[in-house]
C-alpha cells in the first residue's frame, strides 16, 4: 500500500505493546488521554498480529488515521535499520515467534511509518519524558518479570550499540544461601535472568513470588541478585536514576531488598550524595505504572514520524 500524505503535525498515533502474554495496542496523543485500547492474547505471530491490525482498523473509523506506529516489544529483537531483518524477533525463547516480523503487518496495512524497540526501551523512554526520570538525562530502566530486561535512556533517546542492552542476561555472582539452583535460562542456566525472574521464582520455592509472605527468605536472594545488576549498571553508567518494574517488582519487599543491598556490594564507590542513605532517589518504581510500555510506544511513534517528516 502507498503511503498516504501526513499531517504537518503526528496528531494521532498508534501504539503497541507486545508482551509474551498479552499485546496492549491503544491510540492516542503521546502522555494525553488514551481514546482506544485493546488487550489481546500472545497466540501465534499471525493471529495476534492480525487481530492488532484489525483493532487499528476499527479504532481509524471511530477517531481518524494515525499518523504513525510504535511498538515497544518483547525481545530480542532485530533494531538495525540497514539490515534486511530489521523489526523481527530473533532468538526469543517464545514458541513459534522466532523471526516473527512485527513491523511489516503495521507499515503494509496503514502506509505509515513504523519504529520499533524493546519493551523495556519504551517503558523506560515514557518514565524518562513523563515519569520519574523526567528532570535526569541519564536513567537505567529495569523489568522484572516473566523475564528481566534492562534499557538505558539518555537524553531521551534509547542507547543502542550492536543491538539493543540484554541486562537480564549477564553473569552475577551466587547468593550465600542459593549455590545449587541451577537456573531456568535456556541459554544461560543461571545468568541474571535464569536465577531472578517470576519462572525461577516458581521454580526455586514452587509458588508464584506475589503470594509469599513478607518475611520470605526469597525477597533476601532476589534482592541481592538485582542489587548486582544496578551496581553493575552504575559502575558502567553512572546513571542518575534506576527505575526498576515489571510484575515481580510490585512486592513491596523486593524493592527494599535491593535498596539495601546495594550499599553493601558497593561498599562505598563510587561517591556520591545520590548513593547515600535511603536510595529512595536512586531506585524508584515506575511512575507511569502499567502504562508505562504502552506510552513509550506512543513516543516511539511520534518519532518515527518525525524521522519521515525530515
Amino acid at each position: 500500500m502507498s503511503a498516504r500524505p501526513r499531517p504537518p503535525d503526528p496528531g494521532l498515533l498508534g501504539g503497541v505493546e507486545a508482551g509474551g502474554t498479552k499485546f496492549v495496542c491503544v491510540v492516542g496523543c503521546g502522555p494525553g488521554p488514551v481514546l482506544a485500547e485493546a488487550r489481546i492474547a500472545t497466540t501465534t505471530p499471525a493471529e495476534t498480529l492480525g487481530r492488532a491490525v484489525e483493532f487499528f482498523r476499527s479504532a481509524e473509523r471511530m477517531h481518524g488515521t494515525c499518523a504513525a506506529f510504535g511498538i515497544a516489544s518483547f525481545g530480542p529483537l532485530d533494531l538495525d535499520p540497514a539490515s534486511p531483518t530489521w523489526g523481527r524477533l530473533t532468538r526469543t525463547p517464545k514458541p513459534g515467534w522466532e523471526g516473527a516480523n512485527l513491523a511489516a503487518p503495521l507499515r503494509d496495512a496503514f502506509g505509515a511509518p513504523v519504529a520499533i524497540d524493546t519493551d523495556v526501551n519504551g517503558a523506560g523512554l515514557a518514565e524518562a519524558l513523563w515519569g520519574a526520570g523526567r528532570d535526569v538525562a541519564c536513567l537505567v530502566y529495569v523489568t522484572v518479570g516473566t523475564g528481566i530486561g534492562g534499557g538505558v535512556i539518555y537524553r531521551q533517546a534509547p542507547l543502542h550499540g550492536l543491538s539493543h542492552p540484554e541486562m537480564g542476561h549477564i553473569r552475577v555472582p551466587r547468593h550465600p544461601g542459593d549455590t545449587t539452583f541451577a537456573g531456568v535460562c535456556p541459554f544461560h542456566g543461571d545468568c541474571l535472568e535464569g536465577l531472578a525472574s517470576g519462572p525461577a521464582g516458581l521454580a526455586r520455592w514452587g509458588a508464584p513470588l506475589e503470594t509469599l509472605r513478607a518475611d520470605h527468605p526469597a525477597w533476601d536472594v532476589l534482592g541481592f541478585y538485582l542489587a548486582h545488576l544496578c551496581a553493575a549498571a552504575t559502575m558502567m553508567l553512572s546513571p542518575h536514576m534506576i527505575v526498576m518494574g515489571g510484575g515481580v517488582m510490585k512486592s513491596p519487599p523486593l524493592l527494599a531488598s535491593v535498596r539495601s543491598w546495594l550499599p553493601r556490594i558497593l561498599a562505598g564507590y563510587p561517591r556520591s550524595p545520590r548513593l547515600e542513605g535511603s536510595l529512595d532517589e536512586y531506585i524508584q518504581p515506575p511512575t507511569l505504572g502499567d502504562r508505562a510500555g504502552a506510552l513509550g510506544a506512543l513516543a516511539l511513534a511520534a518519532e518515527a514520524f518525525k524521522r519521515a517528516s525530515r
